[in-house]
C-alpha cells in the first residue's frame, strides 16, 4: 500500500476527519452526502487526483467513440456486404451480448483480480476488437468482433463510472460523461471521410490507436492496483468494508434490491435513445429527407448537442434538482422529437436533432449521482456497473429493434419507435425510488 507521510499535525488531522467519517457512515448509508467535504492533503494528491480523472476520461472518450463510429459507416457496411437492415443491426446483436457478458463476468473478476487489472483488461479487449474490424474481415468475422467490444466497453464504463462516484463530485461526473460526448462527436467525422473511401475499415484503424495509448495510460497511472489504494492515492477517505462484502451476500442483495432493476431499466431505454439517434439518423435523412453523403455530419451534431448539455446544463440541474429535471428535459426532448417526424426539413432537423441531444446529455451522470444518492454504500459499486452495463446493453438492444422495423416497416419508423421511447424513459424515472433506500 502506497502510504504518504505528511507529519504529525496533519496525520492526527487526517485520522480524526477518517474516524469522524467511519462513524457517520456505515455500509447502509448513501455514499453521496451533501454535508461530506474531502479533498486531497497535499498537492501530490491533488495531480494524483487529476490525473486520475483526466485518464478515467480518456477511457469514457474512447466508449464515445465506439458507439459514435457505426451511424456515417452503415451505409456503406450494407453495400460492401450485401447486408438489408435486419442483417446489418447484428453488429448490435453481437455488441448487446458481448455487453451483457462483460456485466456478468465483471462482478467474479473484479473480486479477484481487482481495479486496476480490469480497467486494462476491458482496453485490451477494445484493442482486439479495434483490430478486427480494421481488417474487412468476412462479415461473420467482423461482426464476431463486437461481441468482444462490448464486453470490453462494459467493464470499462462500469468502472470508470464506479471510481468517479466514489470521488463524491457531482460536477466531475457530468464532465467525465461530457468526454464521452467528444468522442462520440468527433468519432461520426473521422467514419464521414473514411464511409467515402475505397478502405472504409481504416478507420478502425484510428480506433485501434486510440485503444492502444488508452491502454497504456492506464497501465501508468492506475499501475493494476486496486480502487481502495488508488484512491487513497488521490486523497479519499476509504472506509473498512467489514464482513458485509461477502460475494456472494453482496450479489444477492444487490440482485434483491428493486431499485437497481428500475434504474438499469431507465438506463437501458436512455441509452438505447442516444445511441438509436446516433446509429440511424445518419440513414434516416439520406433516404427519408433525401440527403447526402454529409449527412453523417448530423451524428457529429447530436452528439455535440450531448457534450454540451453535460456541461451548460450543471447549473440548471442544481437550480431545480436533477430528478426533476430528468421530467423536464424528456418532456422537451419529445417535443423536438416530434418536429424531427414530422417537419420535412434536413436543417431543420438537423437543428432540431442538435438540440435533443443538449436535453438527453445530463441525463446519464444524473442517473449515476442518484445511484450513489439512494443506494447503500456496501452496493454502489457493484449496482453501478450493474446499471451502467444494462445501459450499454441498452445500447446495442434499441438499434437492433431499429433495424428490425426499417426492414418491415421503412426506416421512416424510427422517428415514432423514438417518440415512445422517450414517453416509456419518463414512466421508468416516475417509478426510480428519489429517497435512499435499505437493500431488499
Amino acid at each position: 500500500m502506497h502510504n504518504i507521510d505528511h507529519g504529525p499535525e496533519v496525520n492526527e488531522n487526517l485520522h480524526g476527519d477518517l474516524a469522524e467519517h467511519q462513524a457517520g457512515h456505515n455500509e447502509a448509508t448513501p455514499l453521496i452526502q451533501p454535508q461530506v467535504v474531502q479533498r486531497p492533503w497535499s498537492k501530490k494528491q491533488q495531480a494524483t487526483a487529476r490525473i486520475q480523472y483526466l485518464v478515467l476520461c480518456c477511457s469514457i472518450f474512447l466508449i464515445g467513440w465506439n458507439d459514435g463510429s457505426p451511424g456515417p459507416l452503415l451505409p456503406r457496411l450494407q453495400k460492401v456486404y450485401n447486408l438489408d437492415y435486419a442483417a446489418v443491426s447484428l453488429i448490435f446483436v453481437f455488441s448487446c451480448v458481448g455487453v451483457v457478458f462483460g456485466a456478468l463476468v465483471n462482478m467474479p473478476l473484479n473480486e479477484r483480480f481487482g481495479f486496476g487489472k480490469m480497467l486494462v483488461f476491458g482496453s485490451l479487449l477494445q484493442v482486439a476488437a479495434f483490430g478486427m474490424q480494421s481488417l474487412a474481415l468476412p462479415f461473420p468475422h467482423f461482426v464476431a468482433s463486437f461481441f468482444i467490444g462490448g464486453a470490453g466497453m462494459a467493464i470499462l464504463d462500469a468502472h470508470a463510472n464506479g471510481f468517479v462516484a466514489a470521488m463524491h463530485s457531482e460536477t466531475k461526473m457530468g464532465f467525465m460523461h461530457a468526454a464521452y460526448g467528444v468522442g462520440a462527436l468527433i468519432a461520426p467525422l473521422c467514419a464521414t471521410q473514411f464511409a467515402a473511401l475505397p478502405h472504409w475499415s481504416f478507420h478502425y484503424l484510428v480506433s485501434l490507436m486510440l485503444a492502444l495509448s488508452n491502454t497504456l495510460l492506464l497501465v501508468f497511472v492506475f499501475k493494476f492496483a486496486r480502487q481502495d489504494e488508488c484512491l487513497r492515492q488521490a486523497g479519499q477517505l476509504v472506509t473498512s468494508k467489514g464482513e458485509v462484502d461477502n460475494d456472494d451476500t453482496k450479489f444477492m442483495e444487490l440482485f434483491r434490491t428493486k431499485s437497481v432493476h428500475l434504474l438499469a431499466l431507465f438506463l437501458a431505454v436512455y441509452v438505447g435513445i442516444e445511441v438509436t439517434i446516433g446509429a440511424w439518423i445518419v440513414t434516416f435523412m439520406m433516404v427519408v429527407r433525401g440527403g447526402g453523403p454529409s449527412s453523417g455530419y448530423i451524428a457529429s451534431g447530436f452528439y455535440g448537442g450531448l457534450t454540451l448539455g453535460r456541461v451548460i446544463l450543471l447549473w440548471v440541474n442544481k437550480q431545480i434538482g436533477e430528478a426533476r429535471a430528468v421530467y423536464v428535459y424528456t418532456l422537451f426532448a419529445i417535443l423536438f422529437q416530434l418536429v424531427v417526424w414530422l417537419v420535412p426539413s434536413i436543417v431543420g432537423g438537423a437543428i432540431t436533432v442538435c438540440m435533443i441531444g443538449i436535453l438527453l446529455g445530463p441525463m446519464y451522470p444524473i442517473v449515476m449521482n442518484h445511484t450513489s444518492r439512494i443506494l447503500p454504500r456496501s452496493l454502489v459499486t457493484a449496482s453501478i456497473g450493474w446499471v451502467s452495463a444494462c445501459g450499454a446493453a441498452g445500447s446495442a438492444l434499441l438499434p437492433l429493434l431499429t433495424g428490425r422495423l426499417a426492414t418491415k416497416y421503412g426506416i421512416a419508423s424510427l422517428q415514432p419507435f423514438l417518440v415512445g421511447m422517450m414517453m416509456l424513459m419518463a414512466v421508468l424515472w416516475y417509478m426510480v425510488p428519489k429517497k435512499p433506500q435499505r437493500s431488499g
